[in-house]
């Protein structure tokens, strides 16, 4: 009799533990939550089990790198982590019923996954990679897991280049759901987003995260209205590489080109000097066209800078061309004067010569050589100061017009010198006051 006893606890204690070995494994659960099964609904239908529930999916975005800005394309790249939770109304156990199970790992294939996207997503789909597993916990929540390298369009406000902060949205939204099915709600709030960002930030290159915010936003598609989440991006350009390569430079050829009103124009050199100033200001325009994108509308404040520098030496190269004609033009009036005073001479020679053409075999008195006029006329005499008088008033006037060009150059580029140092330092006090502007 006892031993019959003691077969029947044996057998009973084999039960139960062989119960307990199968509530304690992951397929006892799954046998328990039917996902063991080959059955689709839980893959096709929202996970209530009232049809007028709505499904509140908390969304958070992690900013982990910046790759790189397009000022051309007006895209943004970038990597993110985002996480998706929802409840799932159908699958819940108690954790104390299966050993202290608490999370599960299911195949995303054979649940309802929220169709979120990105509605400024500019990449291909391979740069997407979402978690093929999603976790699930005893009370029927759900958590996903992806990572993308995403490229998104942002429109850039380049008025400040390259002293400039962009905003750039990134908007999740559900198209295929409107609001009173689906709403999207962020899991963390702006301080933790920031502070989870630079914390694991990994690469940000030319751009720096100065901020990054969201807002709940409603869109609309005809007579639905689909629930959005709004991440609102704030990047600032580092701009050092900018002002070293290309502002200072620019700043340095002005600077020159004002060091070369200081050159001669005698020298031939002043005129070479400006023209290659101009072309050096040239290829900075040709740089600069290649980063900005083309636009009519707020011109950015260093392609003004450019033009207003390229139109000053422009003007200075015209200007130096009117001064160099003006001292060619008296240099060739000094050569016209000296020509006629010189043929004058000649032919007061030649008329001497006819005159006196044996005056060297005659003998000259000592009281004539020393008064040679004692032997005119006093007509002669008169006839004779008044040539001279006519010839020295000539020559006199003929050296006033030489000198007349020469002290209008130096007029002209006396002012256009001012002018052109007042005009620099106006206009660089208007981009300084720009940049500096918030």
């Amino acid at each position: 009799m006892a031993a019959l006893w003691i077969l029947t606890f044996m057998v009973l204690s084999a039960g139960v533990c062989s119960g307990q070995s199968s509530y304690c494994s992951y397929h006892g659960l799954l046998e328990h939550l039917k996902l063991a099964t080959s059955d689709t609904t839980l893959e096709i239908m929202r996970p209530v089990k009232n049809w007028t529930t709505t499904t509140v999916v908390d969304l958070a975005m992690l900013l982990y790198g910046i790759l790189g800005v397009d000022e051309k394309s007006q895209t943004v790249t970038g990597h993110i982590l985002f996480t998706m939770a929802w409840t799932n109304e159908f699958l819940n156990w108690d954790s104390s019923d299966f050993c202290g199970i608490n999370e599960l790992s299911v195949p995303r294939s054979k649940l309802w996954i929220p169709n979120i996207v990105i509605q400024q997503d500019a990449s291909d789909s391979s740069s997407l990679y979402e978690d093929p597993w999603v976790l699930l916990h005893p009370n029927g929540s759900m958590i996903s897991f992806a990572r993308q390298k995403l490229t998104f369009t942002c429109s850039f406000n380049l008025y400040k280049f390259p002293f400039d902060v962009q905003r750039c949205n990134i908007t999740f939204v559900s198209m295929g759901a409107d609001v009173n099915t689906l709403v999207l709600r962020s899991a963390e709030d702006n301080l933790t987003l920031m502070a989870l960002s630079e914390q694991y930030m990994v690469t940000q290159g030319e751009w720096a995260l100065r901020d990054m915010e969201y807002v709940h936003d409603l869109l609309s598609n005809g007579q639905r209205y689909h629930s959005a989440l709004v991440y609102i991006v704030t990047l600032e350009r580092k701009p050092f590489l900018y002002v070293v390569n290309f502002i200072i430079p620019l700043v340095y050829l002005l600077v020159l080109d004002l060091a070369s009103f200081f050159i001669s124009v005698d020298s031939g050199e002043k005129f070479g000097f400006k023209v290659t100033v101009l072309l050096s200001i040239s290829v900075l325009l040709l740089i600069l066209k290649d980063i900005l994108p083309s636009t009519e509308v707020d011109l950015p404040i260093i392609a003004n800078l450019c033009v207003a520098v390229f139109t000053l030496v422009w003007l200075s190269v015209l200007e130096s061309m009117l001064v160099s004609f003006l001292f060619n033009l008296d240099q060739c009036c000094d050569k016209e004067s000296k020509n006629c005073t010189e043929v004058k001479i000649n032919k007061k020679k030649v008329t001497r010569g006819h005159k006196e053409p044996d005056e060297e075999n005659e003998k000259v008195k000592p009281e004539q050589s020393f008064f040679p006029l004692g032997q005119l006329g006093d007509v002669d005499l008169l006839k004779l100061i008044l040539d001279e008088v006519k010839a020295a008033r000539q020559e006199a006037g003929s050296q006033r017009k030489s000198g007349c060009y020469r002290r209008v150059a130096t007029i002209i580029d006396n002012f256009f010198f001012v002018g052109y140092l007042l005009t620099f330092v106006a206009f660089v006090i208007y981009i300084c006051v720009g940049w500096i502007e918030f």
